[in-house]
Protein backbone atom coordinates (compact mmCIF):
# COMPACT_ATOMS: atom_id res chain seq x y z
CA UNK A 1 0.00 0.00 0.00
CA UNK A 2 0.99 3.89 -0.70
CA UNK A 3 -0.41 7.09 -0.83
CA UNK A 4 -2.17 5.97 -4.22
CA UNK A 5 -4.17 3.78 -2.25
CA UNK A 6 -5.51 6.69 0.40
CA UNK A 7 -5.64 8.92 -2.66
CA UNK A 8 -8.10 7.00 -4.46
CA UNK A 9 -10.32 6.14 -1.25
CA UNK A 10 -10.38 9.96 -1.06
CA UNK A 11 -12.03 10.38 -3.78
CA UNK A 12 -14.55 8.32 -2.19
CA UNK A 13 -15.32 10.46 0.55
CA UNK A 14 -15.63 13.32 -0.80
CA UNK A 15 -19.57 13.90 -0.41
CA UNK A 16 -19.91 11.21 2.90
CA UNK A 17 -17.39 12.59 5.41
CA UNK A 18 -16.06 15.66 7.03
CA UNK A 19 -12.66 17.35 6.42
CA UNK A 20 -12.72 17.99 10.29
CA UNK A 21 -10.79 21.43 11.54
CA UNK A 22 -7.41 21.52 12.79
CA UNK A 23 -7.08 23.65 15.86
CA UNK A 24 -3.83 25.32 16.77
CA UNK A 25 -3.02 25.01 20.55
CA UNK A 26 -2.11 27.64 22.51
CA UNK A 27 -1.21 26.30 26.04
CA UNK A 28 -0.30 22.75 24.60
CA UNK A 29 2.18 25.07 21.88
CA UNK A 30 3.35 26.97 25.35
CA UNK A 31 3.67 23.81 27.37
CA UNK A 32 5.86 22.21 24.74
CA UNK A 33 7.84 24.89 23.16
CA UNK A 34 6.73 23.84 19.69
CA UNK A 35 3.63 24.74 17.71
CA UNK A 36 1.34 22.19 18.44
CA UNK A 37 -2.03 21.52 16.68
CA UNK A 38 -5.24 19.29 17.10
CA UNK A 39 -6.69 17.25 14.40
CA UNK A 40 -10.17 17.32 15.82
CA UNK A 41 -11.36 13.50 14.76
CA UNK A 42 -13.93 13.74 17.24
CA UNK A 43 -16.06 16.54 15.22
CA UNK A 44 -16.14 14.06 12.09
CA UNK A 45 -19.66 12.07 11.42
CA UNK A 46 -20.63 9.42 14.00
CA UNK A 47 -17.96 11.13 16.30
CA UNK A 48 -14.43 9.78 15.16
CA UNK A 49 -12.17 8.63 11.89
CA UNK A 50 -14.49 5.15 11.80
CA UNK A 51 -17.08 6.13 9.39
CA UNK A 52 -14.20 6.61 6.88
CA UNK A 53 -12.70 3.48 6.42
CA UNK A 54 -16.24 1.76 6.67
CA UNK A 55 -17.22 3.47 4.04
CA UNK A 56 -14.80 2.77 1.62
CA UNK A 57 -14.59 -0.61 2.52
CA UNK A 58 -17.73 -1.19 2.48
CA UNK A 59 -18.50 1.21 -1.23
CA UNK A 60 -15.98 -1.68 -2.96
CA UNK A 61 -18.71 -4.97 -1.70
CA UNK A 62 -19.92 -6.15 -5.16
CA UNK A 63 -23.35 -5.96 -5.77
CA UNK A 64 -23.80 -9.87 -5.05
CA UNK A 65 -22.24 -9.10 -1.30
CA UNK A 66 -24.13 -5.82 -0.70
CA UNK A 67 -27.12 -7.93 -1.11
CA UNK A 68 -26.23 -10.66 1.61
CA UNK A 69 -25.51 -7.63 4.01
CA UNK A 70 -22.80 -6.91 6.19
CA UNK A 71 -21.59 -7.68 9.57
CA UNK A 72 -19.83 -6.36 12.45
CA UNK A 73 -18.70 -6.48 16.64
CA UNK A 74 -18.11 -2.87 18.32
CA UNK A 75 -18.42 -1.45 21.78
CA UNK A 76 -19.41 1.79 19.67
CA UNK A 77 -17.29 3.50 17.13
CA UNK A 78 -16.82 1.04 14.36
CA UNK A 79 -20.31 -0.26 15.07
CA UNK A 80 -21.58 3.84 14.07
CA UNK A 81 -19.29 3.93 11.38
CA UNK A 82 -20.39 0.59 9.90
CA UNK A 83 -23.86 1.36 10.74
CA UNK A 84 -23.78 4.72 9.11
CA UNK A 85 -21.91 3.49 6.07
CA UNK A 86 -24.42 0.62 5.75
CA UNK A 87 -27.22 2.88 5.54
CA UNK A 88 -25.84 5.88 3.12
CA UNK A 89 -24.81 2.82 0.69
CA UNK A 90 -28.38 0.97 0.94
CA UNK A 91 -26.81 -2.36 2.75
CA UNK A 92 -28.47 -4.23 5.95
CA UNK A 93 -26.25 -3.93 8.26
CA UNK A 94 -26.20 -6.19 11.46
CA UNK A 95 -23.74 -4.94 14.59
CA UNK A 96 -22.54 -7.39 17.20
CA UNK A 97 -22.58 -5.42 20.58
CA UNK A 98 -21.45 -6.58 24.25
CA UNK A 99 -24.17 -6.72 26.99
CA UNK A 100 -23.62 -3.69 28.75
CA UNK A 101 -22.89 -1.48 25.92
CA UNK A 102 -23.09 2.23 26.82
CA UNK A 103 -26.77 2.92 26.19
CA UNK A 104 -26.36 6.25 24.01
CA UNK A 105 -23.76 4.28 21.45
CA UNK A 106 -26.74 1.44 21.21
CA UNK A 107 -29.10 4.35 20.25
CA UNK A 108 -27.10 5.99 17.86
CA UNK A 109 -25.71 2.98 16.15
CA UNK A 110 -29.58 1.94 15.51
CA UNK A 111 -30.73 5.00 14.65
CA UNK A 112 -28.30 4.67 11.58
CA UNK A 113 -30.78 1.56 10.86
CA UNK A 114 -28.37 -1.18 12.13
CA UNK A 115 -29.93 -4.69 14.15
CA UNK A 116 -28.18 -5.09 17.14
CA UNK A 117 -27.27 -8.11 19.03
CA UNK A 118 -25.49 -8.03 22.34
CA UNK A 119 -23.48 -10.75 23.24
CA UNK A 120 -20.44 -11.30 25.93
CA UNK A 121 -18.87 -8.36 28.09
CA UNK A 122 -16.50 -7.55 25.37
CA UNK A 123 -15.50 -7.20 21.60
CA UNK A 124 -13.39 -9.96 21.55
CA UNK A 125 -16.38 -12.26 22.70
CA UNK A 126 -18.98 -10.37 20.75
CA UNK A 127 -16.73 -11.36 17.94
CA UNK A 128 -17.58 -15.02 17.94
CA UNK A 129 -21.35 -14.71 16.90
CA UNK A 130 -20.58 -12.38 14.50
CA UNK A 131 -17.75 -14.59 12.54
CA UNK A 132 -20.74 -16.92 12.96
CA UNK A 133 -23.75 -15.24 11.67
CA UNK A 134 -20.92 -14.36 8.68
CA UNK A 135 -20.77 -18.12 7.53
CA UNK A 136 -24.09 -18.99 8.07
CA UNK A 137 -26.53 -16.08 6.50
CA UNK A 138 -23.28 -14.74 4.14
CA UNK A 139 -22.70 -11.99 5.12
CA UNK A 140 -19.74 -9.54 4.70
CA UNK A 141 -17.79 -9.21 7.84
CA UNK A 142 -16.38 -5.67 8.43
CA UNK A 143 -13.24 -5.94 10.57
CA UNK A 144 -12.39 -2.47 12.30
CA UNK A 145 -8.76 -2.66 11.20
CA UNK A 146 -7.34 -5.67 9.38
CA UNK A 147 -8.19 -4.67 5.63
CA UNK A 148 -6.25 -2.44 3.00
CA UNK A 149 -9.87 -0.45 2.10
CA UNK A 150 -10.10 0.12 6.08
CA UNK A 151 -6.19 1.28 6.55
CA UNK A 152 -6.85 3.14 2.91
CA UNK A 153 -9.74 5.14 4.53
CA UNK A 154 -8.68 5.96 7.43
CA UNK A 155 -5.38 7.13 6.05
CA UNK A 156 -7.55 10.16 4.50
CA UNK A 157 -6.72 11.78 7.81
CA UNK A 158 -3.33 12.04 7.32
CA UNK A 159 -3.88 13.65 3.60
CA UNK A 160 -5.72 16.46 5.57
CA UNK A 161 -2.95 16.84 7.95
CA UNK A 162 -0.65 17.10 5.22
CA UNK A 163 -2.73 20.13 3.33
CA UNK A 164 -3.88 21.71 7.07
CA UNK A 165 0.03 21.96 8.40
CA UNK A 166 1.97 21.28 5.84
CA UNK A 167 5.71 21.56 7.89
CA UNK A 168 4.22 19.16 10.40
CA UNK A 169 7.18 17.12 11.76
CA UNK A 170 5.32 14.84 14.37
CA UNK A 171 2.15 13.10 14.46
CA UNK A 172 0.62 11.71 17.35
CA UNK A 173 -1.70 9.12 16.95
CA UNK A 174 -4.02 6.67 19.20
CA UNK A 175 -2.95 3.38 18.51
CA UNK A 176 -5.05 0.33 19.18
CA UNK A 177 -5.69 -2.29 16.24
CA UNK A 178 -3.48 -0.42 14.01
CA UNK A 179 -6.11 0.58 11.18
CA UNK A 180 -5.86 4.79 11.75
CA UNK A 181 -1.66 4.82 12.70
CA UNK A 182 -1.13 2.79 9.49
CA UNK A 183 -3.12 4.74 7.21
CA UNK A 184 -1.63 8.20 8.48
CA UNK A 185 1.77 5.96 8.56
CA UNK A 186 1.54 5.53 4.41
CA UNK A 187 2.40 9.70 4.41
CA UNK A 188 6.01 8.20 5.04
CA UNK A 189 6.12 6.59 1.35
CA UNK A 190 6.11 10.28 0.30
CA UNK A 191 7.54 12.49 3.39
CA UNK A 192 10.21 9.77 4.93
CA UNK A 193 10.78 13.55 7.49
CA UNK A 194 7.65 13.15 9.17
CA UNK A 195 7.82 11.32 12.20
CA UNK A 196 4.89 8.91 13.13
CA UNK A 197 4.60 7.98 17.05
CA UNK A 198 1.85 5.80 17.63
CA UNK A 199 0.58 6.24 21.16
CA UNK A 200 -1.48 3.61 23.12
CA UNK A 201 -2.27 2.86 27.49
CA UNK A 202 0.30 1.40 29.13
CA UNK A 203 -1.88 -1.12 31.10
CA UNK A 204 -3.18 -2.20 27.62
CA UNK A 205 -0.57 -1.75 25.03
CA UNK A 206 -0.01 -4.71 22.44
CA UNK A 207 2.36 -3.21 19.79
CA UNK A 208 5.54 -2.54 22.25
CA UNK A 209 6.16 -6.46 22.47
CA UNK A 210 4.78 -7.14 18.99
CA UNK A 211 7.10 -4.91 17.41
CA UNK A 212 9.86 -6.08 19.25
CA UNK A 213 8.78 -10.31 18.10
CA UNK A 214 8.39 -8.88 14.41
CA UNK A 215 5.33 -10.50 14.60
CA UNK A 216 1.88 -10.01 15.91
CA UNK A 217 1.60 -11.39 19.40
CA UNK A 218 -1.62 -11.35 21.35
CA UNK A 219 -0.87 -9.80 24.77
CA UNK A 220 -2.97 -9.28 28.04
CA UNK A 221 -5.07 -6.26 28.75
CA UNK A 222 -4.98 -4.74 31.99
CA UNK A 223 -8.01 -2.40 32.86
CA UNK A 224 -7.97 1.01 30.80
CA UNK A 225 -10.34 4.36 30.58
CA UNK A 226 -9.14 4.18 26.71
CA UNK A 227 -11.44 1.18 25.85
CA UNK A 228 -11.25 1.99 21.86
CA UNK A 229 -7.33 1.52 21.58
CA UNK A 230 -7.64 -1.79 24.10
CA UNK A 231 -6.58 -4.25 21.39
CA UNK A 232 -5.21 -7.33 22.40
CA UNK A 233 -3.52 -8.34 19.27
CA UNK A 234 -2.45 -5.72 15.95
CA UNK A 235 -3.54 -6.94 12.96
CA UNK A 236 -1.51 -8.70 10.50
CA UNK A 237 -2.12 -6.31 7.79
CA UNK A 238 -1.67 -2.96 9.45
CA UNK A 239 1.16 -4.29 11.55
CA UNK A 240 2.99 -4.85 8.33
CA UNK A 241 3.32 -1.26 7.41
CA UNK A 242 3.70 0.18 10.98
CA UNK A 243 6.25 -2.45 11.43
CA UNK A 244 8.32 -0.55 8.81
CA UNK A 245 7.31 3.22 8.59
CA UNK A 246 6.25 3.63 12.27
CA UNK A 247 8.99 5.58 13.92
CA UNK A 248 7.69 4.74 17.94
CA UNK A 249 4.94 3.46 20.12
CA UNK A 250 5.40 4.98 23.37
CA UNK A 251 2.71 4.16 26.44
CA UNK A 252 1.01 6.76 28.95
CA UNK A 253 -0.64 6.43 32.23
CA UNK A 254 -4.29 6.22 32.95
CA UNK A 255 -3.56 9.56 35.18
CA UNK A 256 -1.91 11.26 32.25
CA UNK A 257 -5.18 9.88 29.88
CA UNK A 258 -7.57 11.19 32.54
CA UNK A 259 -5.82 14.41 32.51
CA UNK A 260 -5.73 15.13 29.30
CA UNK A 261 -9.61 14.70 28.68
CA UNK A 262 -9.89 17.31 31.48
CA UNK A 263 -7.21 19.77 30.22
CA UNK A 264 -9.10 19.21 26.43
CA UNK A 265 -12.51 20.04 28.03
CA UNK A 266 -11.24 23.11 30.22
CA UNK A 267 -8.22 24.50 27.90
CA UNK A 268 -9.55 23.75 24.32
CA UNK A 269 -13.07 23.14 24.58
CA UNK A 270 -13.04 19.99 22.91
CA UNK A 271 -14.54 17.05 24.54
CA UNK A 272 -13.35 13.76 23.60
CA UNK A 273 -13.31 9.95 24.38
CA UNK A 274 -10.11 8.73 26.77
CA UNK A 275 -8.74 7.04 23.52
CA UNK A 276 -9.01 9.85 21.50
CA UNK A 277 -7.22 12.05 24.42
CA UNK A 278 -4.12 9.72 24.18
CA UNK A 279 -1.94 11.87 21.53
CA UNK A 280 -2.54 15.21 23.96
CA UNK A 281 -1.38 12.44 26.97
CA UNK A 282 1.48 12.03 25.56
CA UNK A 283 2.26 15.53 25.16
CA UNK A 284 2.29 16.05 28.64
CA UNK A 285 3.76 13.02 29.41
CA UNK A 286 6.79 14.49 27.35
CA UNK A 287 6.75 17.71 26.90
CA UNK A 288 10.49 18.20 25.17
CA UNK A 289 10.51 15.14 23.30
CA UNK A 290 8.89 15.92 19.71
CA UNK A 291 10.03 18.14 16.56
CA UNK A 292 7.26 20.69 15.79
CA UNK A 293 5.06 21.46 14.86
CA UNK A 294 3.64 18.50 15.92
CA UNK A 295 0.05 17.52 15.07
CA UNK A 296 -2.21 15.46 17.77
CA UNK A 297 -4.88 13.61 16.64
CA UNK A 298 -7.74 13.38 18.56
CA UNK A 299 -9.28 10.01 16.95
CA UNK A 300 -12.87 10.03 18.94
CA UNK A 301 -15.55 11.74 20.69
CA UNK A 302 -17.87 9.15 21.96
CA UNK A 303 -18.05 9.11 25.83
CA UNK A 304 -20.75 7.93 27.77
CA UNK A 305 -21.73 10.65 30.63
CA UNK A 306 -21.54 8.66 33.23
CA UNK A 307 -17.88 7.11 32.48
CA UNK A 308 -16.98 10.85 31.72
CA UNK A 309 -18.43 11.91 35.38
CA UNK A 310 -15.77 8.88 36.16
CA UNK A 311 -12.77 10.30 33.84
CA UNK A 312 -13.19 13.74 35.36
CA UNK A 313 -13.18 12.39 38.96
CA UNK A 314 -10.26 10.18 38.41
CA UNK A 315 -8.80 13.32 36.56
CA UNK A 316 -9.13 15.89 39.02
CA UNK A 317 -7.98 13.78 42.09
CA UNK A 318 -4.26 12.66 39.77
CA UNK A 319 -4.32 16.15 39.35
CA UNK A 320 -4.51 17.00 42.86
CA UNK A 321 -7.86 18.69 42.70
CA UNK A 322 -9.59 16.56 45.45
CA UNK A 323 -8.52 16.20 48.99
CA UNK A 324 -9.42 13.49 51.44
CA UNK A 325 -9.07 13.61 55.08
CA UNK A 326 -10.17 11.88 58.32
CA UNK A 327 -10.60 14.33 61.29
CA UNK A 328 -10.85 13.03 64.51
CA UNK A 329 -13.22 15.91 66.33
CA UNK A 330 -16.19 16.15 69.36
CA UNK A 331 -19.23 14.55 69.15
CA UNK A 332 -20.85 17.54 70.63
CA UNK A 333 -22.91 20.76 69.11
CA UNK A 334 -21.11 22.60 66.85
CA UNK A 335 -17.43 20.88 66.43
CA UNK A 336 -18.67 19.80 62.94
CA UNK A 337 -19.79 23.59 62.35
CA UNK A 338 -16.04 24.81 63.45
CA UNK A 339 -14.50 22.24 61.31
CA UNK A 340 -16.65 23.40 58.23
CA UNK A 341 -16.21 27.25 58.87
CA UNK A 342 -12.22 26.68 58.92
CA UNK A 343 -12.21 24.95 55.41
CA UNK A 344 -14.49 27.43 54.06
CA UNK A 345 -11.75 30.39 55.21
CA UNK A 346 -9.48 28.09 53.53
CA UNK A 347 -11.02 28.68 50.19
CA UNK A 348 -12.09 24.88 49.61
CA UNK A 349 -15.20 23.29 48.45
CA UNK A 350 -16.75 20.66 50.59
CA UNK A 351 -17.85 17.67 48.19
CA UNK A 352 -19.10 15.06 51.14
CA UNK A 353 -18.97 14.67 54.70
CA UNK A 354 -19.48 11.14 56.62
CA UNK A 355 -19.68 10.42 60.61
CA UNK A 356 -18.35 7.38 61.83
CA UNK A 357 -19.15 6.67 65.34
CA UNK A 358 -18.28 3.07 65.34
CA UNK A 359 -14.50 2.30 65.47
CA UNK A 360 -13.24 0.80 68.68
CA UNK A 361 -10.46 3.36 68.16
CA UNK A 362 -12.91 6.30 68.94
CA UNK A 363 -13.33 7.46 72.67
CA UNK A 364 -15.82 8.98 74.61
CA UNK A 365 -17.60 11.93 72.77
CA UNK A 366 -15.70 11.30 70.07
CA UNK A 367 -16.28 11.04 66.15
CA UNK A 368 -14.44 10.64 62.85
CA UNK A 369 -15.39 12.76 60.18
CA UNK A 370 -14.59 11.69 56.52
CA UNK A 371 -14.44 15.10 54.27
CA UNK A 372 -13.31 15.14 50.43
CA UNK A 373 -13.07 19.13 49.32
CA UNK A 374 -11.76 20.51 46.04
CA UNK A 375 -8.91 22.05 46.42
CA UNK A 376 -7.44 24.89 43.44
CA UNK A 377 -4.17 21.91 42.58
CA UNK A 378 -1.48 20.48 44.50
CA UNK A 379 0.09 23.58 46.15
CA UNK A 380 -3.27 24.89 47.63
CA UNK A 381 -3.96 21.49 48.81
CA UNK A 382 -0.94 20.98 50.66
CA UNK A 383 -1.53 24.29 52.16
CA UNK A 384 -5.01 23.03 53.33
CA UNK A 385 -3.68 20.19 55.08
CA UNK A 386 -0.61 21.91 57.00
CA UNK A 387 -3.26 24.63 58.40
CA UNK A 388 -5.52 21.82 59.51
CA UNK A 389 -2.72 20.98 61.39
CA UNK A 390 -1.73 24.27 62.57
CA UNK A 391 -5.05 24.57 63.64
CA UNK A 392 -5.16 21.37 66.43
CA UNK A 393 -7.56 19.17 64.09
CA UNK A 394 -6.04 15.35 64.62
CA UNK A 395 -5.56 14.04 60.64
CA UNK A 396 -5.45 10.32 60.71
Amino acid sequence: MDLSDVRRARELLESVTETTPMAHSRWLSSRTGQDVFLKAENLQRTGSFKIRGAYVRMSRLTPEERARGVVAASAGNHAQGVALAASLLGIKSTIFMPVGAALPKVAATQSYGADIQFHGTGVTEALVPARAFAETTGAVLIHPFDHEDIIAGQGTVGLEILEQCPDVRTILVPLGGGGLAAGIALLRTERPDLRIIGVQAEDAAAYPASIAAGQPLASDMGVTMADGIAVAQPGDIPFEILHSLLDEVITVSEESLSGALISLLERAKMLVEPAGAAAVAALLERPEAFEGPVVAVLSGGNIDALVLLDVIRHGLAAAGRFLTMRVRIGDRPGELMRLLSDLALMQVNVMTVNHDRSSELLGVRQVDVDIQVATRGPQHRDEVRSRMVDLGYQLL
